[in-house]
């Protein structure tokens, strides 16, 4: 028996590397926005709620526009989608800088025209474009490098922010964002689709309707089991990236741990994404992300019962990186073995979607309780508890393709 290549033809290596670059400007600009807080502030007088609100507002309009760009995108192509959605994305920053961008329209610009401009370009349409170019075998480990990517975005474009603040000024430094978005619109127009003969090949679903696709999803009960284990997913890495650097002040941590965390973080995430994005293609996904998650609950229980020790930080920002993204794979990689690749960019975007509100509640619920409690740790307990449930959530998911792809 001949054993598949990773890489079958040319046309799924222009996308990978698409895909990749794509996300590397997308997901790297997100990262940074924080860093323009301060001069939002001072400049255009908003209140750190008011920005808050913003990024909240951007986070569930990203998760609300994922399943609806992801659908548009099975239809008429990932490429003309992640296009259109740069536009967007361009036009939300233009209006930052250029105005008008105060008040409501601060919350227009930074929230909702952001917000859908990462719809259609920060992971979901591309990992699943990505997706339908490769088998079951390797399907996890190209979405692994895709997503691996975004780290990439998250150490490089800080670095340059932190220097074009200081010698351009925010709003140049949000002008020269522009030529970046450029740039991912020229690496856009090469996220091909599956040549039809392909795609016909590999997914014998193509008489399904969208329609049809969607009520099949919601009588799976793995599907809605998978909706809610996302969920956590999203209410525990934006817990630790909103609430970590206060959490680390009140446990009485040194200043640069938040620093360490935050930097190991995106780093390990890399060897993360592409160690699980590997495992996908040789073991049960399922069980990848029960353990996934059950690690996440033994960490996070570490961290907060151990001494606060800057090592202790340390391992944290390690192993909690390593398991960072790690659940995307394995979690896009059941939806397409599950229900094909036909229509997958809009399923994921649906389970996409729980993982933003559970990012929304993450990011509330931690300001909540340490202003109601005066301490983070209900939120952390939450988390634990959260963990324990993902864990149990994904055992009883049945990985077999439905019959509909069975039966051909």
């Amino acid at each position: 028996m001949i054993k598949e290549k990773f890489i079958q033809n040319r046309l799924a290596l222009i996308v990978l590397v698409s895909a990749s670059l794509i996300v590397v400007v997308s997901m790297g600009m997100r990262h940074v926005f924080g860093l323009f807080s301060e001069f939002f502030v001072r400049d255009l007088q908003i209140t750190v709620t008011q920005f808050g609100l913003a990024i909240a507002l951007q986070m569930i309009m990203w998760g609300a526009a994922a399943p609806i760009f992801g659908a548009l995108a099975d239809k008429v192509g990932g490429n003309k989608v992640t296009i259109l959605c740069f536009v967007f994305y361009a036009l939300g920053i233009f209006l930052l800088y250029s105005g008008p961008n105060t008040g409501i329209f601060f919350q227009i610009n930074l929230g909702l025209l952001v917000g859908l401009g990462l719809g259609g370009t920060a992971l979901s349409v591309q990992i699943s474009v990505v997706g339908k170019h490769f088998s079951n075998e390797y399907r996890g480990m190209a979405v692994g490098i895709v997503t691996a990517m975004a780290s990439i975005g998250f150490f490089f474009v800080p670095m340059y922010t932190k220097f074009a603040l200081g010698d351009f000024g925010w709003e140049k430094t949000l002008q020269t964002f522009l030529y970046f978005i450029l740039f991912a619109v020229i690496a856009a127009i090469f996220l091909f689709p599956v040549k039809k003969i392909n795609n016909i090949k590999a997914d014998s679903s193509n008489e399904q309707t969208m329609s049809e696709a969607l009520k099949e999803a919601f009588k799976h009960k793995g599907y809605i089991l998978l909706i809610f284990g996302f969920f956590v997913c999203g209410f525990q890495i934006t817990l630790v990236s909103a609430h970590i650097p206060g959490y680390l002040q009140e446990r009485g941590f040194p200043a640069w741990t938040a620093v360490a965390i935050l930097s190991l973080i995106g780093l390990f995430n890399i060897f993360g994404t592409l160690t699980f994005g590997f495992l996908s293609g040789k073991y049960s996904k399922k069980i990848l992300l029960s353990i996934l998650y059950f690690s996440r609950a033994i960490i996070i229980m570490l961290f907060l019962f151990l001494p606060p020790h800057p090592y202790v930080a340390v391992a944290f920002g390690i192993i909690f990186g390593f398991l960072w993204l790690s659940t995307v794979p394995p979690t896009n990689g059941i939806v397409a073995q599950i229900f094909g690749t036909k229509y997958l960019a809009m399923l994921y975007g649906i389970v996409f979607f729980s993982h933003q509100v559970g990012s929304l509640l993450g990011a509330f619920l931690g300001g909540y309780f340490y202003d109601q409690f005066g301490s983070y740790d209900y939120a952390w307990y939450m988390s634990v508890a959260l963990s324990l449930f993902a864990t149990l959530v994904h055992l009883p998911i049945d990985e077999k393709p439905v019959m509909r792809l069975a039966a051909t």
